[in-house]
């Protein structure tokens, strides 16, 4: 069997290696309840395509934290019946996929919010004024200061506000709220997941990223999405002092810290080819789940689109509540 990290059966043993802060849920909790405590600003302009003959296209603005406008594609079949939605979160540094590929789950009597984050490839506002070093990636932005500075710990409150939205919005079933995403996308899928339970129904988290640091960093495959480790590394700490410091820090933002509050069905994929999400940083992020939970693996399979696993998310978001079986997925 092929493999760019552990072999298999080690994988499935792994849990981890970067520190959990001692006050990651005390430090979440109030971060999440600032969230709920902020005005709902949103509006809603149809989309610069025109609606069709079932479906409709909307661009969807709200006022997220620190007041920075976040844009999201919004697809909602027309029909006068409640319908589930699903909260659709994108791979890093790109933006929400085209209203085509979003307008497929329409297809399955499911709406789509598909939020753009900030600073990357989508319309979303970054405020920015983050301390510290911002030319290398998103990871260490803010990890100068507190860690409500991080960059990430803002993309991860914002992910809160998608859920106050799929509450809201006219014609949404609140009761069956889902979520999904690959990469960075399945990253901030989970953690909306553990931040909103028991709003979240489902989640289908496709090669997580953002996850186990230290072990990407130990591994040395801090390239590509995960750059900005050794950069820091290397100007900030020359001699090592302050990894654990370092890697204790940004626990905050490691999504192998948030799994363990997931209750609901979770549908995982992961390829062991994948070197740019090593996947024993993906089982970390597995084993931590402690509610309902089915992973698939991919032999020969890397950082790449893997359709076997998106034709998974037919039947793991298309069924009723009462019908869902893990088993036969």
């Amino acid at each position: 069997m092929p493999t760019m990290d552990m072999p298999l059966e080690q994988l499935k043993q792994y849990r981890g290696s970067t520190p959990c802060p001692e006050d990651f849920w005390e430090f979440w909790e109030k971060k999440v309840q600032e969230v709920w405590e902020l005005p709902l600003e949103y509006e809603l302009f149809p989309a610069e395509i025109p609606h069709a003959k079932e479906t409709a296209f909307y661009d969807l603005w709200i006022r997220g934290v620190r007041g920075a406008r976040i844009h999201a594609k919004y697809v909602k079949p027309l029909t006068e019946q409640k319908v589930p939605v699903i909260l659709q979160f994108h791979g890093y540094p790109g933006s929400s996929r085209g209203w085509f590929e979003q307008t497929a789950f329409a297809g399955m009597g499911r709406a789509v919010i598909a939020m753009d984050c900030p600073g990357q490839g989508g319309s979303s506002e970054d405020k920015g004024g983050r301390p510290g070093a911002t030319a290398a990636d998103h990871i260490i932005m803010g990890l100068a200061g507190e860690p409500e500075q991080l960059y990430y710990a803002e993309v991860f409150m914002n992910t809160c506000l998608m859920v106050r939205l799929a509450l809201t919005l006219e014609g949404l079933d609140s009761d069956r709220i889902y979520v999904n995403g690959a990469s960075q996308g399945a990253a901030l899928a989970l953690v909306c997941t553990a931040l909103n339970q028991p709003y979240i129904k489902r989640v289908a988290a496709l090669y997580p990223f953002l996850s186990d640091y230290r072990r990407v960093w130990e591994m040395d495959r801090d390239i590509i999405v995960y750059n900005g480790l050794a950069y820091h590394t290397r100007w900030f700490d020359p001699m090592g002092e302050k990894l654990e410091e370092t890697f204790t820090r940004l626990g905050y933002i490691d999504v192998q810290n948030f799994t363990e509050r997931i209750t609901c069905p979770v549908l995982c994929g992961t390829g062991l080819m994948d070197d740019v999400c090593p996947p024993s940083t993906q089982f970390a992020v597995f084993s931590g789940i402690k509610g309902p939970k089915k992973h698939l693996i991919f032999p020969e399979y890397a950082h790449e689109e893997i359709p076997a696993f998106d034709d998974k998310l037919i039947s793991f978001f298309g069924v009723e509540e009462d019908e869902l079986c893990l088993e036969q997925i």
